[in-house]
């Protein structure tokens, strides 16, 4: 089990961050991790900007940005960013794993560890570019939410499309829903290849989270049609661009 510390003193960590804006923040103290697995320590030098863990606004009901992970998260960040730190360099798909360990190492409980290893996995398949494994990472998720959209629909009744849903009573329509909702995305993550295992988290996640995902998605899409209305357009960063500008202006005046 590897063990974060502090690089100026070798003692126990000190994670010490300051904003830059309130998204990206700067590492003050060099931080440092070590691990059996590999002969000398990884660290990680002090004006390292991190943006923590890079979690969807949608998901952070299950997965917050920052929590007792948050010197695994500052770690993977530079460990994807070549030339971001110091020690063993490793390919991307080491550093999940790397992630994973220190995450649990932390204390962080297991299933999120390896919910959120699934999920920078994800960013792994993207990030290479090969065409072959972004081909992979879609046809998982879309048959997943296609197939769940379907057994949803075909439970309340409203089509029948779905063999294994069938004209049976709810209960057993709900447990045959449950058991292929593990059993389709364990057989479609095989097309993951050494990543067969993270695409069987993600698929059987997203089955059984797919209604509540659902939503979330309509809640927080009502969220930014009321935002934009009520404080106009945000510029890229997510600042509202007309409120900053009035408060920019309210400070002018008062500075004269």
């Amino acid at each position: 089990m590897g063990e974060f510390f502090d690089v100026a003193t070798g003692g126990p960590l000190r994670l010490e961050l300051r904003s830059v804006d309130g998204r990206d923040f700067t590492l003050l103290r060099s931080i440092g991790y070590t691990t059996q697995e590999y002969a000398d320590a990884f660290v990680v030098p002090d004006g390292f900007v991190t943006d923590f863990a890079s979690v969807p606004h949608l998901f952070t009901w299950l997965v917050p940005k920052s929590g007792d992970f948050l010197p695994a998260a500052v770690l993977h960040d530079a460990l994807v960013r070549p030339g971001s730190h110091q020690g063993p360099q490793v390919e991307r798909h080491e550093a999940d794993r790397v992630f994973r360990a220190a995450m649990v190492a932390l204390g962080t409980g297991r299933v999120r560890a390896w919910l959120m290893w699934a999920a920078v996995t994800i960013g792994t398949l993207w990030a290479s570019r090969d065409l072959a494994k972004r081909v992979q990472l879609i046809g998982l998720v879309g048959l997943v939410a296609l197939l769940g959209t379907a057994a949803t629909l075909d439970f309340l009744d409203v089509v029948e499309v779905v063999p294994w849903m069938g004209q049976r009573p709810w209960a057993a329509e709900l447990a045959m829903g449950a058991l292929f909702a593990v059993l389709v995305p364990t057989v479609l993550a095989v097309s993951w290849g050494r990543y067969w295992l993270a695409g069987v988290i993600v698929g059987v996640a997203l089955a059984l989270l797919l209604h509540v995902t659902a939503a979330l998605l309509g809640i927080y899409g009502f969220y930014l049609v009321l935002e934009r209305l009520v404080s106009g357009p945000a510029d890229g960063d997510g600042v509202r661009v007309r409120d900053r500008q009035e408060a920019d202006a309210e400070t002018s005046l008062g500075d004269r």
